[in-house]
Protein backbone atom coordinates (compact mmCIF):
# COMPACT_ATOMS: atom_id res chain seq x y z
CA UNK A 1 0.00 0.00 0.00
CA UNK A 2 2.92 2.31 1.02
CA UNK A 3 4.36 1.72 -2.29
CA UNK A 4 1.45 2.14 -4.28
CA UNK A 5 0.97 5.71 -2.80
CA UNK A 6 4.97 6.27 -3.08
CA UNK A 7 4.20 5.40 -6.93
CA UNK A 8 0.79 7.38 -7.36
CA UNK A 9 2.85 11.33 -5.09
CA UNK A 10 5.81 10.48 -7.70
CA UNK A 11 3.56 10.31 -11.04
CA UNK A 12 1.21 13.25 -9.84
CA UNK A 13 4.86 15.26 -9.02
CA UNK A 14 5.95 14.30 -12.22
CA UNK A 15 2.50 15.13 -13.97
CA UNK A 16 3.01 18.37 -12.30
CA UNK A 17 6.45 18.59 -13.57
CA UNK A 18 5.57 17.95 -16.57
CA UNK A 19 2.53 20.55 -16.89
CA UNK A 20 4.98 23.18 -15.98
CA UNK A 21 7.34 22.50 -19.10
CA UNK A 22 6.71 25.22 -21.98
CA UNK A 23 5.10 24.22 -25.03
CA UNK A 24 8.34 24.73 -26.64
CA UNK A 25 10.08 22.27 -23.96
CA UNK A 26 7.72 19.44 -24.16
CA UNK A 27 7.99 19.33 -28.47
CA UNK A 28 10.24 16.56 -29.22
CA UNK A 29 12.59 18.43 -31.98
CA UNK A 30 12.71 21.47 -29.85
CA UNK A 31 11.64 23.36 -32.95
CA UNK A 32 7.84 24.31 -31.75
CA UNK A 33 7.70 28.29 -30.41
CA UNK A 34 4.22 28.44 -28.42
CA UNK A 35 0.64 29.92 -29.61
CA UNK A 36 -0.68 32.60 -28.97
CA UNK A 37 -3.51 30.72 -26.73
CA UNK A 38 -0.59 28.15 -24.94
CA UNK A 39 0.78 31.69 -23.63
CA UNK A 40 -1.48 32.64 -21.55
CA UNK A 41 -2.49 29.33 -20.65
CA UNK A 42 0.51 29.09 -19.12
CA UNK A 43 1.25 32.34 -17.44
CA UNK A 44 -2.15 31.82 -15.91
CA UNK A 45 -1.61 28.46 -15.09
CA UNK A 46 1.72 29.53 -13.37
CA UNK A 47 0.42 32.69 -11.69
CA UNK A 48 -2.19 30.56 -9.82
CA UNK A 49 0.43 29.23 -7.54
CA UNK A 50 3.04 31.70 -7.35
CA UNK A 51 2.29 34.60 -5.27
CA UNK A 52 5.73 36.82 -6.40
CA UNK A 53 3.60 36.65 -9.94
CA UNK A 54 0.60 39.08 -11.15
CA UNK A 55 -0.62 39.25 -14.62
CA UNK A 56 -2.21 42.21 -15.71
CA UNK A 57 -3.87 43.55 -18.90
CA UNK A 58 -3.64 46.58 -21.18
CA UNK A 59 -5.70 48.54 -23.29
CA UNK A 60 -6.91 46.70 -26.54
CA UNK A 61 -4.76 45.41 -29.48
CA UNK A 62 -6.29 45.70 -33.33
CA UNK A 63 -7.69 42.12 -33.13
CA UNK A 64 -9.57 43.09 -29.77
CA UNK A 65 -8.00 41.10 -27.14
CA UNK A 66 -5.94 43.33 -24.45
CA UNK A 67 -1.71 43.05 -23.87
CA UNK A 68 -0.99 40.76 -21.13
CA UNK A 69 1.82 41.91 -18.56
CA UNK A 70 3.39 39.21 -16.60
CA UNK A 71 5.10 40.76 -13.16
CA UNK A 72 7.62 39.60 -11.21
CA UNK A 73 8.31 40.87 -7.48
CA UNK A 74 10.28 39.05 -5.02
CA UNK A 75 8.47 41.12 -2.22
CA UNK A 76 4.93 40.98 -4.02
CA UNK A 77 4.54 44.42 -4.72
CA UNK A 78 2.80 45.27 -7.42
CA UNK A 79 2.25 48.68 -7.54
CA UNK A 80 4.10 50.88 -10.18
CA UNK A 81 4.07 53.76 -7.97
CA UNK A 82 4.86 51.88 -4.51
CA UNK A 83 7.62 50.47 -6.34
CA UNK A 84 9.31 53.62 -7.34
CA UNK A 85 9.02 54.86 -3.77
CA UNK A 86 10.84 51.38 -2.42
CA UNK A 87 13.43 52.54 -4.83
CA UNK A 88 13.73 49.62 -7.24
CA UNK A 89 13.74 49.26 -10.38
CA UNK A 90 12.16 48.44 -13.17
CA UNK A 91 13.19 46.42 -16.21
CA UNK A 92 10.51 45.98 -19.11
CA UNK A 93 11.03 43.03 -21.68
CA UNK A 94 9.00 43.06 -25.30
CA UNK A 95 8.02 39.99 -26.76
CA UNK A 96 6.44 38.93 -29.95
CA UNK A 97 6.33 42.19 -32.23
CA UNK A 98 6.91 40.22 -35.10
CA UNK A 99 5.56 36.97 -34.43
CA UNK A 100 7.62 35.11 -36.84
CA UNK A 101 10.99 35.93 -34.76
CA UNK A 102 9.04 34.31 -31.51
CA UNK A 103 12.84 33.37 -29.21
CA UNK A 104 11.74 36.04 -26.77
CA UNK A 105 8.08 34.36 -26.12
CA UNK A 106 9.70 30.90 -25.61
CA UNK A 107 12.74 31.87 -23.67
CA UNK A 108 10.60 34.42 -21.58
CA UNK A 109 8.04 31.38 -20.57
CA UNK A 110 10.92 29.14 -19.55
CA UNK A 111 12.68 32.25 -17.40
CA UNK A 112 10.05 33.20 -15.47
CA UNK A 113 8.92 29.94 -14.63
CA UNK A 114 12.79 29.41 -13.34
CA UNK A 115 13.13 32.45 -11.30
CA UNK A 116 10.12 31.47 -9.68
CA UNK A 117 10.72 28.11 -9.10
CA UNK A 118 14.57 28.47 -7.91
CA UNK A 119 13.41 31.81 -5.66
CA UNK A 120 16.12 33.47 -7.98
CA UNK A 121 14.13 37.08 -8.40
CA UNK A 122 16.44 39.78 -7.98
CA UNK A 123 15.79 41.71 -4.43
CA UNK A 124 15.94 45.43 -6.08
CA UNK A 125 14.58 45.30 -9.73
CA UNK A 126 11.45 44.28 -10.72
CA UNK A 127 10.63 42.05 -13.80
CA UNK A 128 7.61 43.28 -16.65
CA UNK A 129 7.09 40.56 -19.53
CA UNK A 130 5.10 41.59 -22.12
CA UNK A 131 4.08 37.98 -23.18
CA UNK A 132 3.19 38.72 -26.49
CA UNK A 133 2.67 41.72 -28.12
CA UNK A 134 1.28 41.37 -32.08
CA UNK A 135 -1.36 39.11 -31.09
CA UNK A 136 -2.79 40.19 -33.86
CA UNK A 137 0.12 38.73 -35.92
CA UNK A 138 0.64 35.44 -33.96
CA UNK A 139 -3.08 34.16 -34.41
CA UNK A 140 -2.20 34.69 -38.11
CA UNK A 141 0.32 31.16 -37.79
CA UNK A 142 1.77 29.55 -40.98
CA UNK A 143 5.27 29.47 -42.59
CA UNK A 144 6.35 33.04 -44.09
CA UNK A 145 10.09 33.49 -43.31
CA UNK A 146 11.92 31.13 -45.98
CA UNK A 147 15.29 32.41 -45.35
CA UNK A 148 14.40 31.17 -41.11
CA UNK A 149 15.28 27.93 -39.84
CA UNK A 150 12.39 27.06 -37.82
CA UNK A 151 10.16 27.34 -36.09
CA UNK A 152 7.61 24.84 -38.13
CA UNK A 153 5.04 27.28 -37.54
CA UNK A 154 4.68 31.14 -36.63
CA UNK A 155 3.38 34.19 -37.00
CA UNK A 156 2.66 36.78 -39.23
CA UNK A 157 5.20 40.16 -39.25
CA UNK A 158 2.50 42.15 -39.64
CA UNK A 159 -0.31 43.33 -37.69
CA UNK A 160 -4.33 42.77 -38.19
CA UNK A 161 -4.15 45.80 -40.23
CA UNK A 162 -0.95 44.88 -41.64
CA UNK A 163 1.28 47.32 -40.07
CA UNK A 164 4.55 46.51 -38.58
CA UNK A 165 4.26 46.79 -34.69
CA UNK A 166 7.89 47.98 -35.20
CA UNK A 167 7.87 50.88 -36.93
CA UNK A 168 4.38 52.47 -35.17
CA UNK A 169 5.60 53.51 -31.38
CA UNK A 170 5.68 56.98 -32.32
CA UNK A 171 2.76 57.41 -34.79
CA UNK A 172 0.41 55.00 -32.72
CA UNK A 173 -1.93 53.89 -35.43
CA UNK A 174 -2.36 50.74 -34.13
CA UNK A 175 -3.72 49.89 -30.61
CA UNK A 176 -1.67 47.31 -29.79
CA UNK A 177 1.22 50.58 -30.21
CA UNK A 178 -1.20 53.01 -27.29
CA UNK A 179 -1.61 49.72 -25.22
CA UNK A 180 2.40 50.00 -24.87
CA UNK A 181 2.75 53.48 -23.99
CA UNK A 182 0.18 52.76 -21.34
CA UNK A 183 2.40 50.29 -20.13
CA UNK A 184 5.76 51.87 -20.53
CA UNK A 185 4.25 55.37 -18.74
CA UNK A 186 2.46 53.24 -16.37
CA UNK A 187 6.01 50.77 -14.72
CA UNK A 188 8.50 53.45 -16.06
CA UNK A 189 11.63 50.93 -16.58
CA UNK A 190 14.96 52.24 -16.20
CA UNK A 191 15.80 49.21 -18.77
CA UNK A 192 13.76 47.86 -22.11
CA UNK A 193 14.56 44.79 -23.85
CA UNK A 194 12.93 44.08 -27.52
CA UNK A 195 13.65 40.54 -28.58
CA UNK A 196 14.15 39.73 -32.61
CA UNK A 197 15.46 37.84 -34.99
CA UNK A 198 17.70 39.05 -37.31
CA UNK A 199 18.12 38.48 -41.29
CA UNK A 200 21.22 39.32 -43.24
CA UNK A 201 24.36 37.78 -43.66
CA UNK A 202 25.51 34.41 -42.82
CA UNK A 203 28.12 34.19 -39.98
CA UNK A 204 29.14 32.33 -36.51
CA UNK A 205 27.20 33.91 -34.19
CA UNK A 206 23.63 33.07 -32.63
CA UNK A 207 23.17 36.45 -31.14
CA UNK A 208 23.89 39.81 -31.70
CA UNK A 209 22.93 43.30 -30.28
CA UNK A 210 21.24 46.78 -31.26
CA UNK A 211 21.84 49.56 -28.01
CA UNK A 212 20.50 52.49 -28.17
CA UNK A 213 23.03 54.69 -30.44
CA UNK A 214 25.43 56.27 -28.07
CA UNK A 215 25.69 59.67 -30.07
CA UNK A 216 21.65 60.25 -29.72
CA UNK A 217 21.83 58.85 -25.85
CA UNK A 218 21.84 61.34 -22.84
CA UNK A 219 25.77 61.82 -22.58
CA UNK A 220 25.38 60.15 -18.75
CA UNK A 221 23.31 57.01 -20.44
CA UNK A 222 25.73 56.98 -22.83
CA UNK A 223 28.68 56.44 -21.30
CA UNK A 224 27.37 54.15 -18.57
CA UNK A 225 26.43 51.94 -21.86
CA UNK A 226 29.41 52.37 -23.53
CA UNK A 227 31.84 51.84 -21.03
CA UNK A 228 29.84 49.49 -18.00
CA UNK A 229 26.84 47.87 -19.39
CA UNK A 230 26.92 46.62 -23.09
CA UNK A 231 30.71 45.41 -22.33
CA UNK A 232 29.34 43.36 -19.59
CA UNK A 233 26.32 42.20 -21.59
CA UNK A 234 29.21 40.66 -24.44
CA UNK A 235 31.37 39.73 -21.45
CA UNK A 236 28.46 37.87 -20.01
CA UNK A 237 27.33 36.26 -23.01
CA UNK A 238 30.90 34.74 -24.23
CA UNK A 239 30.77 33.49 -20.82
CA UNK A 240 27.54 31.94 -21.52
CA UNK A 241 28.82 30.11 -24.82
CA UNK A 242 26.61 32.66 -26.89
CA UNK A 243 29.20 34.93 -27.71
CA UNK A 244 27.80 38.56 -29.81
CA UNK A 245 28.92 40.75 -32.25
CA UNK A 246 26.92 44.19 -32.92
CA UNK A 247 24.11 43.97 -35.16
CA UNK A 248 24.60 45.28 -38.55
CA UNK A 249 27.35 43.02 -40.01
CA UNK A 250 26.05 42.58 -43.55
CA UNK A 251 23.69 45.92 -43.62
CA UNK A 252 25.91 47.48 -46.05
CA UNK A 253 27.05 44.32 -48.61
CA UNK A 254 29.73 41.98 -47.38
CA UNK A 255 30.68 41.91 -43.60
CA UNK A 256 34.25 42.12 -44.91
CA UNK A 257 32.81 46.12 -45.65
CA UNK A 258 32.22 46.69 -42.12
CA UNK A 259 29.46 46.67 -39.22
CA UNK A 260 27.69 49.92 -39.31
CA UNK A 261 25.91 50.19 -36.03
CA UNK A 262 21.70 50.63 -36.08
CA UNK A 263 20.36 54.15 -35.88
CA UNK A 264 16.69 53.19 -34.23
CA UNK A 265 14.95 56.06 -35.02
CA UNK A 266 11.31 56.59 -32.66
CA UNK A 267 9.24 54.98 -34.79
CA UNK A 268 11.62 51.90 -33.29
CA UNK A 269 10.72 50.33 -29.93
CA UNK A 270 14.18 51.31 -28.74
CA UNK A 271 14.08 54.99 -30.06
CA UNK A 272 10.86 55.35 -28.26
CA UNK A 273 12.56 54.15 -25.32
CA UNK A 274 15.29 56.67 -25.73
CA UNK A 275 12.63 60.10 -26.02
CA UNK A 276 11.68 58.72 -22.21
CA UNK A 277 15.26 58.26 -21.15
CA UNK A 278 15.33 54.70 -20.84
CA UNK A 279 18.44 52.57 -21.54
CA UNK A 280 17.70 49.88 -24.69
CA UNK A 281 18.78 47.06 -25.79
CA UNK A 282 17.48 45.24 -28.62
CA UNK A 283 18.33 41.69 -29.35
CA UNK A 284 19.06 39.70 -32.63
CA UNK A 285 19.30 36.26 -32.73
CA UNK A 286 20.86 35.20 -36.00
CA UNK A 287 17.86 33.40 -38.51
CA UNK A 288 19.64 30.31 -39.68
CA UNK A 289 20.78 28.91 -36.75
CA UNK A 290 18.74 26.21 -35.30
CA UNK A 291 15.54 27.18 -33.40
CA UNK A 292 16.88 26.20 -29.80
CA UNK A 293 19.97 27.85 -29.90
CA UNK A 294 18.56 31.19 -30.52
CA UNK A 295 15.30 30.33 -27.84
CA UNK A 296 18.82 29.49 -25.69
CA UNK A 297 20.76 32.25 -26.63
CA UNK A 298 17.96 34.86 -25.82
CA UNK A 299 16.92 32.57 -22.40
CA UNK A 300 21.02 33.63 -21.42
CA UNK A 301 20.58 37.57 -22.45
CA UNK A 302 17.71 38.08 -20.63
CA UNK A 303 19.71 36.45 -17.70
CA UNK A 304 22.74 38.29 -18.10
CA UNK A 305 20.69 41.74 -18.12
CA UNK A 306 19.06 40.82 -15.38
CA UNK A 307 22.04 40.65 -13.01
CA UNK A 308 23.65 43.85 -14.18
CA UNK A 309 20.77 45.57 -13.03
CA UNK A 310 20.61 43.93 -9.75
CA UNK A 311 23.92 44.89 -9.60
CA UNK A 312 23.94 48.43 -10.26
CA UNK A 313 20.64 49.06 -9.44
CA UNK A 314 21.57 52.10 -6.97
CA UNK A 315 23.25 53.53 -9.75
CA UNK A 316 20.68 53.10 -12.12
CA UNK A 317 18.44 54.52 -10.12
CA UNK A 318 20.06 57.61 -9.36
CA UNK A 319 21.63 58.28 -13.17
CA UNK A 320 17.34 58.17 -13.88
CA UNK A 321 17.13 61.29 -11.83
CA UNK A 322 19.54 63.03 -12.71
CA UNK A 323 19.36 62.09 -16.40
CA UNK A 324 15.29 63.52 -15.85
CA UNK A 325 16.86 66.77 -14.77
CA UNK A 326 19.07 67.19 -17.35
CA UNK A 327 16.69 67.00 -20.39
CA UNK A 328 14.32 69.00 -18.06
CA UNK A 329 17.12 71.69 -18.60
CA UNK A 330 18.42 70.48 -22.05
CA UNK A 331 18.49 73.52 -24.77
CA UNK A 332 18.96 72.30 -28.44
CA UNK A 333 17.86 68.47 -29.28
CA UNK A 334 18.91 66.97 -32.34
CA UNK A 335 16.05 65.73 -34.94
CA UNK A 336 18.29 64.01 -37.30
CA UNK A 337 21.34 61.98 -37.59
CA UNK A 338 23.26 60.72 -40.30
CA UNK A 339 26.47 58.41 -40.24
CA UNK A 340 29.79 59.79 -39.52
CA UNK A 341 31.69 57.81 -41.71
CA UNK A 342 34.93 59.68 -41.51
CA UNK A 343 35.11 57.89 -37.81
CA UNK A 344 35.65 54.50 -38.13
CA UNK A 345 37.18 51.37 -35.47
CA UNK A 346 37.73 48.19 -35.92
CA UNK A 347 36.21 44.99 -34.57
CA UNK A 348 36.98 41.44 -34.44
CA UNK A 349 34.32 39.54 -36.49
CA UNK A 350 33.55 35.82 -37.52
CA UNK A 351 32.43 35.15 -40.30
CA UNK A 352 32.03 32.34 -43.24
CA UNK A 353 34.00 32.99 -46.45
CA UNK A 354 31.48 34.69 -49.01
CA UNK A 355 31.49 33.00 -52.36
CA UNK A 356 30.14 32.83 -55.93
CA UNK A 357 28.47 30.16 -57.85
CA UNK A 358 26.23 29.49 -60.46
CA UNK A 359 22.09 29.63 -59.51
CA UNK A 360 19.92 26.79 -60.22
CA UNK A 361 16.79 29.26 -60.62
CA UNK A 362 18.78 31.78 -62.87
CA UNK A 363 21.72 30.55 -64.34
CA UNK A 364 23.44 33.62 -63.43
CA UNK A 365 26.24 33.85 -60.29
CA UNK A 366 24.30 34.25 -56.94
CA UNK A 367 25.89 34.57 -52.99
CA UNK A 368 26.77 32.03 -50.37
CA UNK A 369 28.39 31.37 -47.47
CA UNK A 370 30.90 28.40 -47.06
CA UNK A 371 29.98 27.40 -43.72
CA UNK A 372 33.20 24.91 -44.31
CA UNK A 373 35.53 28.38 -44.39
CA UNK A 374 35.14 29.87 -41.56
CA UNK A 375 37.24 32.71 -40.51
CA UNK A 376 38.26 35.36 -37.61
CA UNK A 377 39.08 39.47 -39.55
CA UNK A 378 39.56 42.32 -38.14
CA UNK A 379 36.39 44.35 -39.90
CA UNK A 380 35.61 48.53 -39.36
CA UNK A 381 33.12 49.23 -37.12
CA UNK A 382 31.30 52.45 -37.50
CA UNK A 383 29.55 53.60 -34.88
CA UNK A 384 29.41 57.71 -34.61
CA UNK A 385 26.34 60.02 -35.94
CA UNK A 386 25.97 63.43 -35.95
CA UNK A 387 23.20 65.84 -36.04
CA UNK A 388 22.21 66.59 -39.11
CA UNK A 389 19.25 69.05 -38.11
CA UNK A 390 18.48 70.43 -34.59
CA UNK A 391 16.25 72.73 -33.24
CA UNK A 392 16.72 74.73 -29.66
CA UNK A 393 13.64 74.46 -27.36
CA UNK A 394 11.02 77.25 -27.11
CA UNK A 395 9.82 78.14 -23.69
CA UNK A 396 6.34 76.66 -24.71
CA UNK A 397 4.63 74.67 -27.71
CA UNK A 398 0.94 75.98 -28.13
CA UNK A 399 -1.04 73.42 -29.46
CA UNK A 400 -4.60 74.42 -30.68
CA UNK A 401 -7.47 71.53 -29.47
CA UNK A 402 -8.25 70.52 -32.93
CA UNK A 403 -5.29 68.16 -33.26
CA UNK A 404 -6.53 65.77 -31.44
CA UNK A 405 -4.72 62.79 -32.17
CA UNK A 406 -1.44 65.28 -30.94
CA UNK A 407 -3.56 66.14 -27.69
CA UNK A 408 -4.05 62.28 -26.67
CA UNK A 409 -0.44 60.72 -27.41
CA UNK A 410 0.89 63.28 -25.55
CA UNK A 411 -1.40 62.43 -22.37
CA UNK A 412 -0.67 58.75 -23.41
CA UNK A 413 3.01 59.79 -22.84
CA UNK A 414 2.54 61.94 -19.83
CA UNK A 415 3.04 64.96 -20.99
CA UNK A 416 2.37 67.87 -18.58
CA UNK A 417 -0.16 70.56 -20.13
CA UNK A 418 -2.17 73.26 -19.55
CA UNK A 419 -5.07 74.93 -20.77
CA UNK A 420 -6.10 78.46 -21.90
CA UNK A 421 -8.73 80.04 -19.89
CA UNK A 422 -10.15 82.60 -22.66
CA UNK A 423 -9.34 83.48 -26.02
CA UNK A 424 -5.61 84.97 -26.07
CA UNK A 425 -3.84 87.05 -28.80
CA UNK A 426 -0.16 85.84 -28.27
CA UNK A 427 3.53 87.05 -30.20
CA UNK A 428 5.04 84.26 -30.60
CA UNK A 429 7.34 82.47 -33.69
CA UNK A 430 5.35 80.47 -36.36
CA UNK A 431 6.87 78.30 -38.85
CA UNK A 432 5.65 78.20 -42.55
CA UNK A 433 6.46 74.79 -44.57
CA UNK A 434 8.94 76.00 -47.14
CA UNK A 435 9.63 72.77 -48.76
CA UNK A 436 9.54 69.02 -48.37
CA UNK A 437 9.67 65.30 -50.22
CA UNK A 438 7.43 63.13 -49.72
CA UNK A 439 7.64 59.52 -50.40
CA UNK A 440 6.03 57.98 -53.55
CA UNK A 441 4.85 54.91 -52.07
CA UNK A 442 3.16 54.44 -49.05
CA UNK A 443 5.23 53.55 -45.82
CA UNK A 444 3.40 51.72 -43.16
CA UNK A 445 -0.17 53.58 -43.93
CA UNK A 446 2.07 57.08 -44.86
CA UNK A 447 3.30 58.91 -47.25
CA UNK A 448 6.38 59.99 -44.84
CA UNK A 449 7.49 63.71 -45.62
CA UNK A 450 11.38 64.19 -45.91
CA UNK A 451 13.78 67.22 -46.26
CA UNK A 452 11.32 69.59 -44.43
CA UNK A 453 12.59 73.44 -45.24
CA UNK A 454 11.03 76.00 -42.69
CA UNK A 455 10.57 79.54 -42.96
CA UNK A 456 10.39 81.19 -39.46
CA UNK A 457 8.01 84.23 -38.50
CA UNK A 458 7.94 86.10 -35.54
CA UNK A 459 3.62 87.09 -35.61
CA UNK A 460 0.68 87.40 -33.75
CA UNK A 461 -2.33 84.32 -33.56
CA UNK A 462 -5.27 84.18 -31.53
CA UNK A 463 -5.82 80.97 -29.73
CA UNK A 464 -8.54 79.98 -27.99
CA UNK A 465 -9.95 79.12 -24.76
CA UNK A 466 -9.26 75.31 -24.56
CA UNK A 467 -5.92 75.13 -26.44
CA UNK A 468 -2.91 73.32 -25.03
CA UNK A 469 -0.09 74.71 -23.21
CA UNK A 470 3.04 72.73 -23.40
CA UNK A 471 6.33 74.16 -21.35
CA UNK A 472 9.15 72.21 -22.07
CA UNK A 473 10.99 71.88 -18.77
CA UNK A 474 9.82 68.15 -18.27
CA UNK A 475 12.31 64.85 -18.04
CA UNK A 476 9.85 63.96 -21.45
CA UNK A 477 10.98 66.98 -23.50
CA UNK A 478 13.26 64.59 -25.89
CA UNK A 479 9.55 63.25 -26.52
CA UNK A 480 8.03 66.76 -26.96
CA UNK A 481 10.73 68.42 -29.11
CA UNK A 482 11.10 65.77 -31.58
CA UNK A 483 7.49 65.32 -32.53
CA UNK A 484 6.95 68.52 -32.38
CA UNK A 485 9.92 69.92 -34.81
CA UNK A 486 8.47 69.51 -38.42
CA UNK A 487 12.18 68.61 -39.19
CA UNK A 488 12.42 65.76 -37.13
CA UNK A 489 12.68 62.39 -38.37
CA UNK A 490 9.86 60.82 -37.08
CA UNK A 491 8.31 64.27 -36.19
CA UNK A 492 4.15 64.27 -36.08
CA UNK A 493 4.97 66.36 -39.07
CA UNK A 494 6.37 63.68 -40.96
CA UNK A 495 3.94 61.10 -40.62
CA UNK A 496 0.74 63.34 -41.83
CA UNK A 497 -0.50 64.27 -38.79
CA UNK A 498 -0.72 68.02 -39.88
CA UNK A 499 -1.27 67.49 -43.72
CA UNK A 500 -4.44 69.27 -44.11
CA UNK A 501 -2.63 72.87 -43.69
CA UNK A 502 -0.52 71.55 -47.50
CA UNK A 503 -3.48 72.73 -49.08
CA UNK A 504 -4.60 75.94 -50.57
CA UNK A 505 -8.39 76.81 -49.56
CA UNK A 506 -9.14 79.93 -51.27
CA UNK A 507 -8.87 81.31 -54.81
CA UNK A 508 -9.43 83.45 -56.88
CA UNK A 509 -11.35 83.77 -60.31
CA UNK A 510 -8.66 85.54 -63.38
CA UNK A 511 -11.49 87.71 -64.82
CA UNK A 512 -12.55 89.11 -61.77
CA UNK A 513 -9.28 89.66 -60.00
CA UNK A 514 -7.18 91.23 -63.20
CA UNK A 515 -8.93 94.15 -62.30
CA UNK A 516 -8.22 94.29 -58.67
CA UNK A 517 -4.42 92.97 -59.18
CA UNK A 518 -4.68 96.32 -61.78
CA UNK A 519 -5.99 98.44 -58.90
CA UNK A 520 -3.58 97.36 -56.03
CA UNK A 521 -0.54 97.40 -58.64
CA UNK A 522 -1.45 100.94 -59.33
CA UNK A 523 -2.02 102.12 -56.15
CA UNK A 524 1.06 100.40 -54.43
CA UNK A 525 4.36 101.49 -56.69
CA UNK A 526 6.62 99.07 -54.53
CA UNK A 527 4.32 96.32 -54.59
CA UNK A 528 4.70 96.89 -58.73
CA UNK A 529 8.41 97.31 -58.66
CA UNK A 530 8.67 93.82 -57.07
CA UNK A 531 6.61 92.13 -59.68
CA UNK A 532 8.92 93.85 -61.85
CA UNK A 533 11.98 92.55 -60.32
CA UNK A 534 10.36 89.20 -60.00
CA UNK A 535 9.62 89.02 -64.14
CA UNK A 536 12.84 89.72 -64.83
CA UNK A 537 14.94 87.39 -62.46
CA UNK A 538 12.26 84.43 -63.94
CA UNK A 539 11.40 84.48 -67.45
CA UNK A 540 9.05 81.76 -66.98
CA UNK A 541 6.98 83.94 -64.67
CA UNK A 542 7.49 87.41 -67.57
CA UNK A 543 5.42 85.01 -69.59
CA UNK A 544 2.69 83.85 -68.14
CA UNK A 545 0.20 85.90 -67.02
CA UNK A 546 -1.62 83.50 -64.81
CA UNK A 547 1.52 83.21 -62.98
CA UNK A 548 1.75 86.90 -62.53
CA UNK A 549 -1.91 87.41 -61.15
CA UNK A 550 -0.73 84.70 -58.68
CA UNK A 551 2.25 86.72 -57.74
CA UNK A 552 -0.01 89.40 -56.92
CA UNK A 553 -2.82 87.31 -55.35
CA UNK A 554 -0.01 85.76 -52.59
CA UNK A 555 1.14 89.26 -51.97
CA UNK A 556 -2.12 90.65 -51.69
CA UNK A 557 -4.66 90.99 -47.90
CA UNK A 558 -6.77 88.28 -49.77
CA UNK A 559 -4.08 85.87 -49.77
CA UNK A 560 -4.88 83.39 -46.51
CA UNK A 561 -2.38 83.50 -43.68
CA UNK A 562 -2.84 80.05 -42.81
CA UNK A 563 -1.52 78.00 -45.82
CA UNK A 564 1.31 76.29 -44.72
CA UNK A 565 1.87 77.82 -41.75
CA UNK A 566 2.66 74.77 -39.32
CA UNK A 567 -0.09 75.38 -36.60
CA UNK A 568 1.84 74.56 -33.53
CA UNK A 569 3.18 77.56 -32.17
CA UNK A 570 6.40 78.24 -30.01
CA UNK A 571 6.30 80.87 -27.61
CA UNK A 572 10.32 82.13 -26.98
CA UNK A 573 9.61 84.29 -23.85
CA UNK A 574 7.82 84.01 -20.76
CA UNK A 575 5.08 85.72 -21.36
CA UNK A 576 1.82 85.49 -18.45
CA UNK A 577 -0.60 83.51 -19.23
CA UNK A 578 -4.43 83.01 -18.13
CA UNK A 579 -4.57 78.86 -17.99
CA UNK A 580 -7.75 77.07 -16.61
Amino acid sequence: MKKKLLLLLCLICCMQAYAQLTPFEQSRDKNYTATYAEVVAYYKALSKTEPQMRLFNYGSTDIGKPLTLVVLSKDKVFDPALIKKQNKRILLINNGIHPGEPEGIDASMMLVRDLLKKRELPKDVVLCFIALYNIDGSLNRGVSRPNQNGPRAYGFRGNYRNLDLNRDFIKADSKNARAFAQILNTWQPEVLLDNHTSDGADYQYIMTLIETQKDKQNPRLAAYTDNTLTPDLYKGMKKSGYEMIPYGAGEQGLPDSGIVSFMETPRFSTGFAAQHNIISYMTETHMLKPFDKRVWATYAFMQNLIGICQRDAKLLGNMKKQVDAEVSRQKTFGLKWDLDESKVDTITFKGYAAEYKTSDVSGLKRLYYDRSKPYTKTVKFYNTYKATASADKPVAYIIPQAWGKVIDLFKLNKVAMSRLAHDTMLSLQMYYIGDYKTGTRPYEGHYVHTDVKLNAVDTKVRFYEGDYIVYVNQPINRYIVETLEPQGVDSFFAWNFFDSILGQKEYFSDYVFEDVAAAMLKNNPALQKQLDDAKAADPKLAGNGRAQLNWVYRNSPYFEKTYLRYPVGRLLTNTKLDLQ
